[in-house]
């Protein structure tokens, strides 16, 4: 699974991802900072990654619209605020744990949501 970090992330997620052997970007690295919710769940779309935030309601109602237009799908993974910011290495373990329970990916225009514990 490839992650790309949305830019309410800390992109230092990122760099402990891929120092775990995860493909992630964050929108930072990517040169996407400021770009509006739209463009960055396209973005994550073009390069095949799923999107992961904490904004819950705008991706969701994205995804929604995406799946309506039949746009091209990017997951969205939606993290807690119950994970806290402060502690980008709990986050990243969190994610790797994400992808080993889904070895396959997500469907087309899910989204899910990132268990704290």
């Amino acid at each position: 699974m490839k992650f790309y970090l949305d830019e309410d992330l800390s992109p230092r997620v990122a760099e402990i991802l891929r120092g775990m052997g995860c493909a992630a970007r964050s929108t930072q690295e990517a040169g996407n900072r400021e770009a509006d919710d739209e463009w960055q769940l396209e973005y994550a779309a073009r390069i095949g990654h799923l999107l992961v935030t904490r904004n819950r309601n705008d991706f969701i109602a994205l995804t929604a619209q995406f799946f309506g237009e039949n746009r091209p799908p990017a997951g969205v993974l939606i993290v807690s605020h119950r994970i806290l910011a402060s502690n980008p290495a709990r986050l990243a373990k969190l994610l790797i744990r994400f992808a080993a329970q889904h070895p396959a990916g997500l469907p087309a225009y899910t989204v899910a949501f990132l268990k704290p514990y």
